[in-house]
């Protein structure tokens, strides 16, 4: 999988005054892999490790790539109060196997109680917290609502970590997600960008 990071300007992304870091997927999340062609679930890793920044970063995803249409649709609770149905990017704010505590909580753990929840198919995404690695994760599931899905590890949150990572959980809003705008959306912003700029130098006073 290509993750692209490019730095831009918030206003273009009509969030804070401060540059933010845009973590971009858009490429088949399980290129080379035979996940999808072998029976039962599959978790793959190979994951990129980054620094995400709550109060400023987003995560990018190409809708047409990852199946889940062109808007975000996002939760972030604990698993017995997320919706049925209706979301495509979720934050599991649930950081314990309950069901069976000898076992560290981890990508499939987290998957089954999304899944036991979410009454609808889809394909999406969500952050939890794994037990074992001691930090935050963002995976890909083929289908939030089945417990037998495909699922990819985007990325692995490695200033997330420990009872301060678990702590962040609750800040994370629907801002810190997206999809990726059509090449025609950045042509426009950018034309709008520049005709601003030679208007601007159309109205300053010349320098005497």
């Amino acid at each position: 999988m290509k993750l692209t990071l490019r730095p831009i300007a918030a206003i273009l992304l009509c969030a804070a005054s401060l540059p933010a870091a845009v973590f971009t997927f858009d490429s088949n999340p399980f290129a080379g892999s035979t996940a999808l062609t072998t029976p039962g679930r599959q978790v793959v890793g190979g994951e990129p490790f980054i620094v995400f920044n709550i109060a400023t970063d987003i995560f990018a995803f190409d809708p047409a790539v990852f199946n889940i249409g062109n808007a975000i649709a996002f939760a972030n609770d604990i698993a017995a109060n997320l919706p049925t149905g209706g979301v495509n990017v979720i934050v599991l704010q649930s950081f314990d196997n309950d069901n069976d505590p000898g076992t560290p909580f981890n990508a499939g753990t987290a998957a089954n109680l999304i899944a036991a929840q979410i009454t609808s198919p889809g394909a999406g995404f969500f952050i939890y917290f794994n037990q074992g690695l001691d930090l935050a994760r963002l995976v890909y599931s083929t289908d939030l609502n089945d417990n037998t899905s495909d699922l990819k590890i985007i990325a692995r949150l490695t200033n997330l970590s420990g009872q301060p990572g678990r702590d962040a959980f609750p800040t994370f809003t629907a801002s810190n997600f997206t999809t990726v705008p059509e090449p025609a959306t950045f042509g426009l912003v950018s034309l709008a960008l520049a005709g601003l700029a030679v208007r601007k130098r159309l109205r300053a006073p010349a320098r005497r």
